[in-house]
């Protein structure tokens, strides 16, 4: 199997998706670390939760700051 083939199919850990999870909150994600973390959303529940919480804060933070 290639190298980029394997980065792309390896699933990632809960603590690298929550790692991924924030970075993305500042950045954006690379291909490679998009695909690694979709992967592994479909696969664990705990995780697309914090990724739906972190969606949620981030968008009460936006209407916190829109008020202004």
């Amino acid at each position: 199997m290639g190298r980029s083939l394997h980065a792309i199919t390896h699933i990632v850990s809960c603590k690298e998706a929550s790692r991924l999870l924030s970075q993305r909150e500042d950045l954006a994600l690379g291909i490679l670390d998009r695909l690694k973390l979709r992967a592994h959303l479909a696969a664990c529940t705990m995780c697309s939760r914090f990724a739906r919480q972190l969606a949620f804060m981030r968008k009460a933070m936006q209407r916190y700051r829109d008020q202004d």
